[in-house]
């Protein structure tokens, strides 16, 4: 049985993809969940900004710091999760300030945004406040707001066909997995890592395809894995039985906030 309308998509594809990220598997058929498997800094950032949209409360004059605060005090006591070198720094910064960065850590956090925006516009604006914090570059702006305009649109009613038509306006699809799987690399940035999500998503017809497609790329496994699931977390239902076992990666306090975010969404 799959849960529908369930933002831990993201962090089922990131603990799967975990094992995978620097051991690249570029075959469907390997097992879920396998030894090793942990909650990356992929799962912590998504974590951190569902608790900055609860934390604010419905004023997004505050989303920005909140965002900070979440980040930073949810960050520091995950030291090892896989943070980048430039993004570990801001994490443990008196003075965080954004540097100019287009990772595609802006993408893999940004899909709470999409269970509380009440339309476009303002999913737009969410992503963008969020991202801004330490990931301002054009891409990286670029990068999450795609994939929050996708998954708002997920849930809440569009086809595949148009959320598709929409991704293109950020991203040529002009490719498929089969076709770059040879010669796809690891690479980190928005740029190379979002596009080739998004057509993970569009090749595939419900959940588990959709993350064993992504991870079958090769590449940042993890993050393409969080990023494609993010979108089919939205459209299709997370499978109950993948949810269960991915929190019991998370510490209780982290399933905690996921709790807490999924009872504030159903408020809305």
């Amino acid at each position: 049985m799959e849960k529908a309308h369930n933002f831990t998509g993201a962090i089922v594809g990131d603990i799967v993809g975990s094992v995978y990220e620097f051991s690249n598997c570029r075959r469907k058929d390997f097992p879920l969940f396998a030894n090793g498997c942990f909650a990356t800094d992929d799962s912590i950032m998504t974590i951190a900004v569902a608790r900055a949209l609860m934390d604010c409360g419905g004023d997004y004059r505050r989303l920005s710091q909140c965002t900070v605060t979440a980040m930073q005090e949810i960050g520091r006591r995950y030291p090892r999760c896989g943070f980048g070198g430039r993004f570990y720094g801001w994490i443990f910064s008196d003075c965080p300030e954004p540097y100019e960065s287009y990772g595609n850590g802006a993408a893999m956090r940004i899909s709470p945004v999409a269970y509380v925006a009440g339309t476009l516009e303002e999913v737009k604006l969410l992503s963008g406040e969020i991202t801004a914090v330490s990931h301002n570059h054009p891409e990286g702006i670029k990068g999450a707001e795609a994939i929050a305009v996708g998954t708002w649109m997920a849930l809440n009613g569009y086809g595949k066909a148009e959320i598709i038509r929409e991704m293109e306006q950020y991203y040529p699809l002009d490719f498929t997995i089969d076709a770059i799987r040879p010669t796809y690399v690891f690479n980190e940035t928005c740029q190379r890592t979002v596009p080739q999500a998004i057509e993970c998503f569009k090749e595939t017809s419900n959940f588990e395809d959709t993350l064993r497609t992504a991870i079958s790329l090769g590449g940042d496994s993890d993050t393409l894995a969080a990023i494609a699931c993010s979108l089919a977390g939205a459209y299709y239902g997370v499978p109950e039985d993948m949810e269960r076992k991915a929190m019991t990666y998370l510490d209780p306090e982290l399933t905690e906030t996921v709790t807490a975010f999924e009872s504030f969404v159903l408020r809305l």
